[in-house]
This record gives structure tokens, C-alpha cells and sequence, in this order.
């Protein structure tokens, strides 16, 4: 690969990661315990949206597939806001589709946090 690529491919990154940042810091500025924002039908969906729809490609019991396992172990390390943008935004390159469409900014916040947790994960 060329040197100019492999700048503009850092520069590209570095964007990436400085824009993540900044929204990783308003959300932390903005959050509100999720627990008691979302109704427990809701959460009821959010949870088999993640075990049929993410399942599909991370694993019907989430450890792993086309996408990485999402068991607790796994994402050890990763923050939250993290989990949270990739839900949200996808993740260029790969299967992982982006969900803003689909769920709120709470919402993907609520799954991150399960997921970390271990409570969405099928035994």
C-alpha cells in the first residue's frame, strides 16, 4: 500500500476516533439511568430483538459467528458508548449493519449495558 493511502487511511481513523470521542462525552454529559427510562415491554423487545436479530449473526446464544461473541467476557474493556455507537452507527467493512433507524439513542444505550451485564445473552 502506498504511503499517501496509509496516511489518509490514519487520517480517516483518527477523524473516526476524535468524533467518537466527542459524542462519547455529550452522551456522559446527558445520561439519565436507562433502567427507568424504558417501559418493560420494550425492554421485552429490545431483548428478543438481540437474541433473533443480533443472534443471526453473533450467535443464537450470542458467542460468536459472523460476528464476534457478545458475551460479558468479550466486551470486557469496551466502554459502553462504544457498544452504543456500534450499535447505532454499524460498523464500515463488515456485516455489522447500522440500527439508528431502528432503535433510539436509549435504546442502544439499554442493550449495551444488558449486554455487558450478561442479562440478554440465552444460557
Amino acid at each position: 500500500m502506498s504511503s499517501l493511502k496509509i496516511t489518509l487511511s490514519c487520517l480517516v481513523m483518527a477523524t473516526h476516533l476524535l468524533s467518537l470521542t466527542f459524542v462519547t462525552a455529550a452522551f456522559a454529559v446527558n445520561l439519565v439511568g436507562s433502567e427507568d427510562e424504558l417501559p418493560q415491554a420494550r425492554k421485552n423487545q429490545l431483548t428478543h430483538i438481540v437474541q433473533q436479530d443480533c443472534g443471526s449473526c453473533h450467535g443464537m446464544t450470542l458467542k460468536g459467528g459472523l460476528g464476534p461473541a457478545l458475551l460479558p467476557e468479550n466486551l470486557a474493556g469496551k466502554p459502553v458508548f462504544l457498544l452504543q455507537h456500534t450499535i447505532l452507527h454499524g460498523r464500515a467493512g463488515t456485516a455489522m449493519p447500522p440500527w439508528k433507524t431502528l432503535l433510539t439513542e436509549q435504546e442502544a444505550l439499554w442493550i449495551s449495558q444488558q449486554l455487558k451485564a450478561g442479562k440478554i445473552a440465552k444460557q
